[in-house]
Order: C-alpha cells, then sequence, then structure tokens
C-alpha cells in the first residue's frame, strides 16, 4: 500500500462537525472517549478507519467506529490493544466478541462502538453503508 500517507488511507466522518459549542459534561466524556478510540486506531496503523455519528440516529450508541486490520492477526492485535487502552485510560471496561477468529472483531466501550475488520470481511459486510445512512463512500475489496 505504497504511496499512501495515514491521513489519506483515514476518512472520518466526524461527529464533531458542525456541533454546537457548550456541550454537556456528559458529552465530554463522550467526546473523549471517541478520540483516544480514533487516536489508538490511528497508532496501530488500522486502515480506512471511520466514525459515524449515531447521536440522534439510534440509541445503542453516540458513535460507531470501523476500522480495517491487514490480517487475523493485526486486527487481534488492534483490539487487545484498544480495549486495554480504554481500561486504562478512560477507566471503562469494554465488552470483546469475536477475538478468537479476529475475522470481525466487536469491542462495546459503551458510547462507542468499534468494528474491526479483516479487508475481505469488512467488504462483505459493508456497515457503514447499512449505518452511515448514505453519508460514507462503499468499502472498496482488498487486494
Amino acid at each position: 500500500m505504497a504511496g499512501g500517507t495515514d491521513q489519506e488511507r483515514t476518512h472520518l466522518i466526524s461527529a464533531t462537525q458542525g456541533a454546537a459549542s457548550g456541550a454537556a459534561p456528559a458529552n465530554d466524556s463522550v467526546d473523549a472517549l471517541h478520540a483516544l478510540i480514533l487516536h489508538q486506531l490511528d497508532e496501530d496503523q488500522a486502515q480506512e478507519t471511520i466514525s459515524i455519528p449515531l447521536a440522534g440516529k439510534s440509541s445503542i450508541a453516540d458513535h460507531m467506529v470501523i476500522a480495517s486490520g491487514r490480517s487475523t492477526r493485526h486486527v487481534s492485535a488492534i483490539a487487545d490493544k484498544l480495549a486495554q487502552r480504554i481500561k486504562q485510560e478512560a477507566g471503562r471496561s469494554v465488552r470483546v466478541e469475536g477475538l478468537p477468529n479476529a475475522d470481525w472483531v466487536l469491542i462495546d466501550a459503551g458510547d462507542v462502538i468499534v468494528h474491526l475488520f479483516r479487508p475481505e470481511v469488512r467488504s462483505f459486510y459493508n456497515l457503514e453503508r447499512m449505518w452511515s445512512f448514505g453519508d460514507a463512500p462503499p468499502v472498496a475489496a482488498a487486494n
């Protein structure tokens, strides 16, 4: 994947764009958790990271973050490190599903839900298209 920078490979649909100033304190902790997750995914070289704002669209969470790893080992490593970081930094315990196979790992951090995929699995399920309500482009299949 030579030739592209991390910023070019990362596409974000930010929930904070256009948000009114003076957010409630509860939103500050959600925004901090969201920022922590996005930062850690970037640090761990997750690919094609997007964030879909769900506030006002669904009651399950305020944000859904979707990212890909290069392989099952990469997905597993990203998930392990992210779960540990959320516990250490945000003081939240998270539920992790799908770690043994690491084709699709779900990390439920309460206000932010993270889906980590192998590229082929992500392309098959195309969650961002279903949840973004037309805001996100479809994910291209991996080479």
